[in-house]
């Protein structure tokens, strides 16, 4: 789910291998290492699956990000650099060849080849697998769409090992960023042989064979996963880390509680409205900056009461995100009203015309659209969460807006993250909390969250005339024409309300001084464990 990545991958030109040097933990001159190199880390939630096919939310990704390693990574800063790829080329504009290093191995010895990135890639789109993210991805690759669909094999994928070291991917239309896209591990390999013999069990403690910096060493379901370091791994000399403990804290008060008390070294998330404060407190801990991201609400708008997109529209009108940013979460988060953010690439911010409205007139147009509607005073809408103050505070504002504002009444519920997960999936909800850190930066990360046949749309909207110019775009090599494109259907879209944009993510936490190799630089908040090390202290 996020950005800062490489420009010079975008402007490669055809035919020219791209080979760029990577090592871990950058240490600075004359900085002094602790002799224990161990890190515990909240992540924020339990991780619904640490099969890299599966993983779908930020904290299982983050673990998933340590056990395995695709074909290109994200350093510390966010840019893109190589990982089982030592070097890359693009032969035509729908075809990339990836050289393999020679000496990747996986955690039981055996060597990483082409073959196993063939088997994951394939394992990721075939149907049975039943990945949230195969249509999201899937579709960059040739013949991704139809084989998720069903009506191709998966063996007719755009993937194919020239040889034991070298990968030709082929894109379903010009993806100028593929070498961006690989670095998420749902395209990366997987242990054949573990797979086929323990079957489900395969990710267990003891089972799970892994090719990344890190394997697993303990997993206590709703308590903590703990990784250690591979001695298999291929840059292994450069690991400062040695073993790295994530926790599944929810909710943010008790994160900073363990935090304070020692038994935990890095925030998830401060609690809102406690920013300003940690910020003075602990001056030389805090951590924020700006992420590629959008935190929103999403209709289920096949459900009754959200079919009219009047009562979609209202409901987004009255919301004020000053207020929600400058006093709610109170952390630094911008105002949205599009879902595209700022320093996204590939299509403008195009925030709704009534944003500069002063709030009066909204409230009165939203009054009126609800009244077109039939909706009527006293009407109940029920709005699911994650359990988090975080998402309660913001829950509690938005229910108050809508019952000052328009006079309708909100129930709300919490449940954990993996059961929401489930829910927005399955469509059992009315209205559901979101968010969404960039995958790679381009416009059609966001777009996956509204346009047909995404499995990331939760909202079960479909707009074929906006689908029809988002395909024309994707098919374009003209950069200013696709742009266009882009920002004409996602515009197109939101003019449908499939969801409400609040704000632009940033992620305030608290992070112990002693933890090197933590950037602000990094807008996708993809941090390796291989990049971090602690400082004498």
């Amino acid at each position: 789910m996020n950005p800062v990545l490489q420009q010079s991958v975008v402007a490669l030109t055809l035919a020219t291998a791209l080979i760029v040097t990577s090592q871990a933990a950058t240490i600075p001159k004359g900085v002094p290492l602790h002799a224990t190199q161990t890190l515990i880390r909240n992540n924020g939630s339990e991780p619904e699956s640490l099969d890299p096919a599966i993983a779908e939310s930020v904290g299982a990704n983050n673990l998933t990000r340590d056990l395995f390693e695709g074909l290109t990574a994200n350093d510390e800063a966010g840019k893109t650099v190589p990982g089982v790829a030592e070097s890359w080329k693009q032969t035509d504009n729908t075809t990339w060849v990836f050289k393999l290093r020679k000496n990747a191995k996986w955690s039981n010895g055996d060597p990483v080849t082409a073959d196993d990135f063939v088997f994951g890639i394939r394992r990721f789109v075939d149907p049975k697998t039943a990945s949230t993210y195969a249509a999201t991805f899937g579709h960059f690759l040739l013949n991704g769409a139809e084989i998720v669909k069903g009506s191709k094999p998966p063996t007719d994928i755009g993937v194919k090992a020239i040889d034991k070291n070298t990968l030709e991917v082929k894109t379903a239309f010009p993806v100028t960023f593929l070498p961006e896209l690989m670095s998420n591990n749902n395209l990366g390999p997987v242990h054949k042989a573990s797979i086929e013999k323990y079957g489900k069990d395969w990710t267990k403690p003891g089972k799970l064979v892994s090719n990344g910096a890190y394997v697993l060493k303990d997993w206590q379901v709703n308590n903590r996963v703990v990784i250690e370091k591979n001695p298999q791994y291929w840059d292994a000399t450069n690991v400062q880390l040695t073993r790295v403990t994530y926790l599944p804290i929810e909710d943010g008060n008790a994160d900073v509680k363990l935090y304070e008390s020692g038994e935990n070294e890095w925030v998830y998330q401060l609690p809102p409205g406690t920013y300003e404060k940690y910020k003075v407190q602990y001056p030389k801990e805090i951590r924020n900056a700006p992420m590629i991201g959008l935190r929103y609400y999403s209709y289920q708008t096949q459900d009754p009461a959200f079919k009219d997109v009047r009562v979609r529209k209202a409901l987004s009108m009255v919301i004020d995100r000053d207020i929600l940013s400058q006093r709610v979460t109170a952390d630094g988060q911008a105002p949205a009203y599009s879902v595209m953010v700022k320093g996204t690439r590939g299509a403008d911010v195009t925030p709704y015309e009534w944003a500069s409205w002063p709030m009066a007139k909204r409230v009165a147009e939203a009054k009126s659209l609800l009244q077109q509607a039939g909706v009527k005073p006293g009407s109940k809408f029920v709005f699911s969460y994650n359990t988090s103050e975080y998402h309660k505070k913001m829950a509690v504002f938005a229910a108050s807006e809508w019952k000052s504002k328009l006079g309708l009444d909100i129930e709300t519920e919490s449940m954990e993250f993996k059961v929401l997960l489930k829910k927005r999936h399955d469509g059992t909800f009315q209205m559901a909390r979101n968010g969404w850190l960039a995958d790679y930066n381009d416009a059609s990360t966001f777009l996956a969250l509204i346009e047909c046949d995404s499995d990331q749309n939760n909202n079960f909207n479909c707009n074929r005339q906006a689908q029809q110019l988002i395909s024309q775009g994707s098919q374009s090599t003209d950069p200013a024409k696709r742009q266009a494109l882009l920002t004409q259907a996602s515009k197109m879209i939101m003019e449908d309300y499939p969801i409400i944009p609040l704000l632009q993510y940033s992620l305030p936490r608290l992070v112990k001084a002693y933890v090197g190799g933590y950037s602000l630089e990094n807008a996708q908040d993809r941090f390796r464990s291989k990049d971090l090390y602690i400082i004498k202290h």
